[in-house]
This record gives structure tokens, C-alpha cells and sequence, in this order.
């Protein structure tokens, strides 16, 4: 449950090991404040985290559920944020999405993990080895997280437009495909990027102009970085979903096209297998007053005049490209 647990004095790592219980007394020493790692705990293991940290329980209930969109909400003592991690998956081109909660308060952060995508772990090892920016408390982790979820959007980015690539040469290639199926799994893999992107834009924005009493005015401009990653990421996404859009379209149109020439192909077939058809109808109606029929020259003629008309318009087809 927990993956770590460690306080933090004037931006450095206190030494040795933290008990849960230890948790109040570390977080009132002058210039200190807790980390709390932890991964897919049930409500009964988080219920003890909760209690020792004095969590609003709406946001409790939300961390354990998981499943929330991203946000950012401001209760008494802490704020609670909610984001989405994504990791790619190219076997499946899929894109699996988790979550990552962080309780934030003045002298604490637990940070919460949902799903495989995101390990915390180089965070914390990256996070501890610069103290300048751990002397600025837990809103540095907390830019430090959102920081490492911004970042894991990129290969997952790259990911889906290498596939988009891929089904856009499918799609015009010469052989006789129809990715239409593949395309739609793209737009939902797509749309689920989506709903990790989009809405980190509006409190990242906020969390650049210090408009949080807990990001310090030297995080600020920390904050405009990841804003500036996520606006660039957001409109990657977009030009996905209307690049995807226009591929389908354009996949339906070649797929008519092959339809319309399929259609075309068996019309003249069936125009020139109509000429022996009717012939051989009019000589099989056994009637008896067919001058033609008591010639010599009535069979090869007809089998001639035949091979004529028939030849005439399969030249006739192929000129017009119906063949």
C-alpha cells in the first residue's frame, strides 16, 4: 500500500525510516513537511492515511474509487487534485489510462497511484537531489508529479501518430482494404488522451499565476512550463481527432470508389455474356422457317458475328476504362 513515506526538513530528506504515527510530530518542526507515496490502497487501507492526515472525506471517497476526471478542488486544510496518466501500448494500440490523486497541504503531500502509467519513483529520487526546490514544500512535489504525467503524454502522442501514419498509407495504398474499423479505435484511443489533456489546461493556468495560496511566486513560472507542454499536447490531440476524422473520410470514399468500379466491371461483363445469351435464345425457339438454319455457312457465321460484337465491346469497355 504505502511505497513511501518520509519527511523532508529544510530541503532535505530527514534520515531513517517514518512511521504513520509519526506523521504530526514531523510535520510541526519548523521548515518541514511529509511525502506519502502510495499505490491502489482499498478504502480500509486508506482509511488509517485519511485519519492521521485529517482528509476531507468527499475527497477520500474519490481516491479510493478512482475514476474522477482531472480537477482541482480546494477544501479547508488541503487541496485535492485529480489527473490522468496515459501509456501507450503498441501491441493493442491502445492507450491505458490511470489516475494519480495528491492531497496537498501546508505541511504534507500523499500522492495517490491509480494504474501502471506514471511511476513516481525517479520523481522522488529527481525531486530529492535538487533542495532548493524542495525548501518550497509540497507544492514543488506537486509540480514534480504533474510535471512527470505532462511528460509520459509525449510517447503516447508519439505512439498514435505513428498509427495515424500507418492507417493514413492503408488507406491510400492500392491494395483493396477497408480500415474503417481500425480508424475508429484510433478516435477512441484519441478520445481518451483527450480526457486526460484537455481539462489540466484550465488549473495549470490558474497554478501559473499563483492564483493557489499554496504555490509560492518562485513555482509560478515552474507551473508555466507544464502549462505551456499541456496547451502544445492539447492541440496535438486536436489535430488527431480531425487528421482521424478526415481519414475516415476519405477511407469511405475510396471504399465507395472500389465499390463503384467493382459495380462497373460486372455490368460490362454481363453486357457482353448478353450478346451470346439472346443469340443462342432466337436460334432455340425450334422454329422451322429459318432459312439460316439449313445453310452451311449459318453456324460458323453466327459463332463469328458473336466473337464480333463481343470483341467490339470489350474494347468499347476497356476504352472507357469500365474494364
Amino acid at each position: 500500500m504505502i511505497v513511501d513515506l518520509a519527511a523532508y526538513e529544510d530541503g532535505r530528506r530527514v534520515p531513517g525510516p517514518l512511521a504513520l504515527g509519526d506523521v504530526a510530530a514531523a510535520c510541526r518542526r519548523p521548515n518541514a513537511f511529509v511525502w506519502l507515496g502510495m499505490f491502489e490502497p482499498t478504502a480500509e487501507e486508506f482509511e488509517e492515511v485519511a485519519r492521521e492526515f485529517e482528509l476531507h472525506e468527499l475527497a477520500v471517497e474519490d481516491a479510493v474509487t478512482a475514476h474522477q476526471r482531472p480537477k482541482l478542488e480546494i477544501y479547508d486544510e488541503s487541496v485535492f487534485v485529480v489527473l490522468k496518466t496515459a501509456r501507450y501500448v503498441d501491441e493493442t494500440e491502445a492507450v491505458e489510462v490511470g489516475e494519480i490523486m495528491m492531497f496537498i497541504g501546508d505541511s504534507f503531500i500523499v500522492v495517490v497511484r491509480h494504474g501502471e502509467g506514471s511511476p513516481l519513483t525517479d520523481v522522488r529520487k529527481r525531486v530529492e537531489s535538487h533542495p532548493d526546490l524542495l525548501r518550497c514544500g509540497p507544492s514543488a512535489i506537486a509540480y514534480a508529479v504533474v510535471d512527470k504525467v505532462v511528460d509520459d503524454f509525449t510517447p503516447v502522442i508519439a505512439g498514435i501518430d505513428n498509427d495515424i501514419r500507418e492507417v493514413e498509407a492503408e488507406v491510400f495504398s492500392e491494395e483493396d482494404s477497408d480500415a474503417a474499423e481500425r480508424i475508429y479505435k484510433l478516435k477512441r484511443e484519441v478520445l481518451e488522451l483527450d480526457g486526460a489533456v484537455l481539462p489540466l489546461a484550465d488549473p495549470l493556468e490558474k497554478l501559473a499565476n499563483s492564483f493557489y495560496r499554496f504555490v509560492p511566486e518562485e513555482l509560478a513560472e515552474y507551473y508555466r512550463d507544464v502549462h505551456d507542454h499541456v496547451l502544445r499536447e492539447i492541440e496535438f490531440v486536436q489535430n488527431f481527432r480531425d487528421l482521424l476524422t478526415s481519414v475516415l473520410e476519405a477511407n469511405l470514399t475510396r471504399v465507395s470508389v472500389r465499390q463503384n468500379e467493382d459495380m462497373r466491371k460486372i455490368s460490362a461483363w454481363v453486357a457482353i455474356a448478353a450478346v451470346p445469351t439472346m443469340i443462342a435464345g432466337i436460334y432455340g425457339m425450334n422454329f422451322e422457317n429459318m432459312p439460316e438454319l439449313k445453310q452451311d455457312w449459318g453456324y460458323p457465321v453466327v459463332l463469328a458475328f458473336i466473337a464480333a460484337v463481343c470483341l467490339l465491346l470489350y474494347r468499347g469497355f476497356r476504352k472507357s476504362g469500365w474494364l
